[in-house]
């Protein structure tokens, strides 16, 4: 295990994740969270975790963001706020660039120095009886969650159609 990996991936993570919520933006609370995710899974593998980091960077990382890209897209934005969004994001490449250099250096060099074989980690078996045996109803409320969501959208997309 390399703890150090991990409490650097975490930190990561935090921090992304107090960016994501207070951006303006949409597209930029949601490429914040996906280095949040993204963080977290590196945390994952870095803990001798390796169907947890997976798990949280296929389903998480992929899956969710791609519902939240979907919602975006689903909401209409009216034409002075594409102009302020490319405003906003003609340089916006500097921090992306910089946040994806610090994940990188830290598992790049934890990567160099880890061990084949390494005890411990959850497994497929271990996770899923922790997701629906001890962890269950958290796994309910977080899926009750994303319905939750896609619902708001639902209603934000026709509200804006209807001329509500």
């Amino acid at each position: 295990m390399s703890w150090g990996l991990a409490i650097w991936a975490s930190a990561l993570a935090l921090a992304a994740a107090a960016l994501a919520v207070t951006r303006d933006s949409v597209v930029h609370a949601l490429l914040l969270l996906l280095a949040a995710l993204v963080a977290l899974g590196v945390a994952f593998f870095a803990l001798a975790s390796p169907f947890a980091g997976a798990i949280q960077l296929l389903i998480y990382a992929g899956a969710v963001v791609a519902v939240f890209v979907f919602v975006i897209m689903t909401v209409e934005a009216g034409p002075e706020a594409r102009a302020r969004e490319r405003a906003l994001l003609a340089g916006a490449w500097r921090w992306p660039a910089v946040v994806a250099v610090a994940a990188l250096v830290p598992m790049l060099i934890g990567l160099g120095g880890a061990e084949e074989g390494t005890p411990g980690g959850v497994g497929a078996a271990e996770l899923g009886l922790l997701m629906f045996g001890e962890w269950a109803v958290a796994t309910e409320l977080v899926s009750l969650l994303l319905i939750a969501g896609l619902i708001g959208v639902r209603a934000l997309s026709r509200k804006g159609r209807d001329g509500e």
